[in-house]
Order: C-alpha cells, then structure tokens, then sequence
C-alpha cells in the first residue's frame, strides 16, 4: 500500500514518470497511477480513431479535445472510463458527430482491449 516506482516507456518519449499505490485512491501531487496512464493511453488511441472516421466520412477535424476518466474501486479494480471529446469539425452535424464518436469508443485498440470488462462511455460536443 505504501509502494511506489517510476515508469519511462521503451521509446523513451518520457523518462521516470512516478507511480504511487496512494495515487490510485487519492490525489498525489507529482505521481501518477496506472489508471492516469491507461486514461491518457485511450484518449490519444480514442483521439486517433475518431480523427479517421471523420475523415473518411468526408469531415476532417479542424480540432479534437480528449479526454478519459477512468474509476478505481479498491478490490475491483477498474470499473468505468469515461471518454469526453470537443471538436471542430466543419461541415457535420451533431448527430453525425455523436454517431461516429461513438464508433470511434467501439473501434479504437484500447477500447476493444478494455471491451467486456470495462464499462464505457462517450460524450461528444460539437463545437461551432
């Protein structure tokens, strides 16, 4: 419980990020948790799908803004992620944005890792 560590990935992108048990169940100022880590690994992953299908919809983003929370319950692990994502996107309308939004949660890598165990969201804003 009192454990803590430091990750850097192989690519060497980020060198000795900390991780401490504490920050899974509060905050922690200057440490990281691995549940930080897979949110901001489904954001980018999420970010990246979605930015395909609108492209190939014939509606290239102008700009997405991801975001995930994602829940940690002591002795179940992770339970929810919530992913939350503002565009600019001309020539689409808020259905269309909300429909592709939401094949893009079904269709990135890291939402199919997570699929059947994890359950997940998205909140799509179409922004003017």
């Amino acid at each position: 419980m009192s454990g803590r560590g430091t990750v850097s990935p192989k690519s060497g992108a980020f060198a000795g990020l900390p991780v401490s048990w504490a920050r899974r169940t509060e905050p922690a100022a200057g440490t990281t948790s691995p549940e930080e880590l897979l949110a901001a690994a489904h954001s980018a992953c999420y970010s990246m799908q979605f930015s395909n299908l609108l492209a190939k919809a014939g509606h290239p983003p102008t700009r997405l803004e991801t975001s995930a929370d994602v829940d940690f319950v002591v002795g179940q692990g992770i339970t929810e992620i919530r992913l939350a994502v503002r565009g600019s996107v001309p020539g689409i309308d808020q259905t269309q944005f909300e429909e592709l939004a939401n094949s893009a949660k079904d269709g990135c890598p890291v939402s199919k890792a997570l699929a059947g165990n994890v359950q997940m969201s998205v909140q799509a804003t179409l922004e003017g």
